[in-house]
């Protein structure tokens, strides 16, 4: 058992960091750019922190990503897949914000869970840094390790295609909690101790997440 956790670890430990960020966009743009009366396109990055910043920032970290929380529940309620026939290839997400189209990229996942925290008895996930007043419901069973990437994913809205990625501390956390037992894959944990409690996982997220190709994600 402590082997496979160990494996585990390894596993979540191994660098996850992917370089879209640098990737060359197949299209240009110019950050508020009209392509027609009344409205304005804006372009945007998600990191696997989960944090929210203009495209073309060079420098990426807390100081420079978008912090007010009200702008970010706003934005982040109104995220879903990019059906358009505009920058879908590049950004694949979504967010209209009244007359502003918002384009979206990330690294791994635009849903990132940040942390969690008990909320009258109830474990509640924390989303891309903004706090209590933006979560999901905490659930353990549907927890799910790839281990081809080392990525923890919990469910997430449909509209963004129904998975959310831990960040890597959360995750890190988690990784204790994971149990293998009665499997042939010594990578893909069959349970997760939370709470007092012993939840199977049923690893139905992880059967999607493989037909999606989640190693190219975004």
């Amino acid at each position: 058992m402590l082997a496979h956790k160990s494996r585990w670890l390894r596993i979540c430990l191994h660098p996850i960091t992917i370089s879209n960020h640098v990737r060359k966009l197949s299209q240009q743009f110019i950050q508020g750019q009209s392509p027609k009366e009344g409205v304005r396109e804006y372009f945007y990055y998600i990191d696997h922190q989960g944090q929210l910043f203009l495209e073309g920032t060079k420098i990426k970290n807390f100081v420079t990503c978008f912090k007010d929380k009200d702008f970010l529940i706003f934005f982040f309620k109104r995220l879903k897949i990019n059906k358009s026939n505009r920058y879908a290839d590049d950004f694949p997400y979504i967010s209209r914000c009244g007359p502003e189209l918002n384009y979206i990229r990330c690294e791994s996942k635009p849903i990132v869970y940040t942390d969690i925290y008990l909320n009258h008895n109830n474990y509640e996930l924390i989303l891309n840094n903004i706090g209590a007043k933006f979560t999901v419901p905490f659930q353990p069973q549907k927890l799910c390790m790839l281990p081809k990437n080392g990525r923890v994913y919990h469910p997430a809205s449909t509209k963004v295609g129904g998975a959310g990625v831990l960040k890597t501390s959360l995750a890190i956390e988690f990784s204790s909690y994971f149990t293998f037992e009665d499997t042939k894959d010594i990578e893909q944990p069959t349970h997760f101790i939370w709470d007092g409690r012993k939840y199977e996982l049923d690893n139905e997220l992880w059967g999607y997440m493989q037909h999606e190709n989640v190693e190219d994600e975004c």
